[in-house]
């Protein structure tokens, strides 16, 4: 893959007579988050259901599926794996039933200490049903469960480290909660006298739910009859949203970390035009990846907005391997070029990232066969130099082209006549966040979590 994959979506209803529908739609708004799997889990107060298979959410679910999923409370996932392999075992949520108590539960990140955790519970006589990390929270929860559910939570979350967004459901609970630094986002919604949580607030728009606010990083939410409980489990010493959240992942009607997407976006392109003025004739995206930051970029620099290359809507899966007369095949089936509008053309191209650099250089060929006369690149964000140990699937070090190639060498690897990349400060700026409060790691290698000797305790970078 030459793109970061997905990380996963969450979507939970606590009091609604069609939950399980509600949940539908919810996973629907968050389908860009996952596609390999999707789920569904619901309880009427006493009985919890489920369904999940492989697959897009409306190939998973239809009417007859939905409708036997009943009750008020409903908590669903849409999976890209991070930790764990692409097999229907390692779908979520996940389903436990311990001590007379049926536990589900939905997870967004990932722990850097959950190989550590699971081999000591292995010594310990656990036995584990799949190779997620999501599987470590409840085994940790389970040991402490005599205390109550909350405190199995607070204690659990004293253990684990890394990036988590978690919702949890028992038969008559919702339980959400968050890592210290709120690494993945996760918000609370109001539909009617039940409450709603998702990984993005695209997917309360489409549900028709009121935007409450952020789950804050290291509380925990506990939704059931008697209302919203909120216990600040662990104090946020240092915030660490993941800004690739906004560079790419989030869907642009969202609004994550208190800043909209799209806006976000657009002044990237924005502040790109002021950092690098290039002599074009228009300026393009690669369809949806650079939309926002080229509307920027044109905005700012006067230069005109050409569509260049129009995607594919209706490409799905193919099982019919292409021959080796059609190797560019992959490259161009989703996107294919206006030959017209670019022929003789001197093009700009707006990114949002460069990761290997395979894919980018097979489309900048086709460019240059149809005929355009100068092919210039910017990208809406810094090299991307190092991985992410937090639940984004970049490729490893020695796979990262910048890691690898100067920003001059990258250029000529690609056959452009002139690349640049957005600078951190100006990426930052584009946010009205303050540069503290990300975590950049996958620009800089300053990874805001590490483990420490004993690997009991959080490890924080400077400020």
């Amino acid at each position: 893959m030459d793109r970061p994959r997905e990380a996963c979506g969450i979507f939970a209803v606590f009091g609604h007579p069609e939950a399980s529908k509600l949940c539908y739609f919810g996973l629907y708004a968050l389908q860009h988050r996952g596609q390999e799997s999707a789920g569904i889990v619901t309880s009427d107060g006493s009985s919890v259901m489920e369904h999940k298979a492989m697959g897009l959410v409306p190939d998973v679910f239809d009417e007859q599926i939905l409708t036997r999923l009943k009750g008020h409370i409903a908590l669903g996932h849409v999976r890209y794996s991070t930790t764990g392999s692409s097999l229907l075992v390692n779908a979520q949520p996940f389903i436990i039933r311990y001590a007379g108590k049926t536990i589900a539960i939905a997870h967004n990140g990932n722990l850097v200490n959950a190989k550590i955790i699971r081999n000591e519970l292995e010594r310990d006589g656990s036995i584990f049903q799949t190779t997620m990390d999501s599987e470590v929270v409840l085994h940790l929860a389970a040991k402490t469960m005599r205390d109550g559910l909350e405190r199995a939570i607070e204690n659990t979350m004293n253990r684990i480290m890394g990036a988590y967004s978690i919702v949890m459901l028992t038969e008559d609970n919702i339980i959400a909660f968050r890592d210290p630094h709120g690494f993945r986002p996760l918000s609370l919604g109001r539909i009617g006298d039940g409450y709603v949580i998702a990984s993005e607030t695209c997917a309360f728009d489409l549900v028709e739910a009121q935007y409450i606010r952020d789950v804050e990083p290291g509380e925990i939410l506990v939704i059931n009859k008697n209302g919203i409980k909120s216990i600040q489990n662990i104090k946020c010493q240092k915030k660490a949203h993941c800004i690739f959240e906004l560079i790419y992942f989030a869907r642009p009607d969202s609004t994550i970390f208190g800043q909209n997407v799209y806006l976000f976006r657009k002044a990237q392109g924005e502040l790109l035009a002021e950092e690098y003025p290039v002599d074009a004739d228009l300026v393009m995206p690669f369809p949806d990846s650079g939309n926002y930051a080229a509307i920027g970029y044109a905005h700012k620099s006067g230069i005109p907005l050409e569509m260049g290359v129009i995607r594919n809507h209706y490409v799905g899966r193919t099982f019919i391997q292409p021959s080796q007369s059609m190797r560019d095949f992959g490259a161009k089936v989703k996107l294919n070029p206006v030959r017209e509008l670019l022929k003789d053309k001197k093009v700009l191209i707006i990114e949002d990232s460069i990761i290997r650099g395979t894919t980018i250089k097979a489309r900048i060929k086709t460019l240059r066969d149809i005929g355009a006369r100068e092919v210039h690149m910017l990208v809406s964000c810094p090299p991307h130099r190092f991985p992410c140990q937090y639940g984004i699937d970049f490729s490893t070090t020695g796979e990262l082209i910048a890691s690898q190639k100067s920003v001059d060498e990258i250029r000529d690897f690609i056959g452009l006549d002139s690349l640049g990349y957005l600078s951190q400060e100006n990426l930052v700026k584009a946010t009205h966040i303050p540069e503290r409060d990300f975590c950049l790691a996958c620009f800089d290698g300053k990874y805001p979590v590490k483990i420490d000797k004993d690997f009991s305790k959080y490890c924080f970078e400077s400020p």
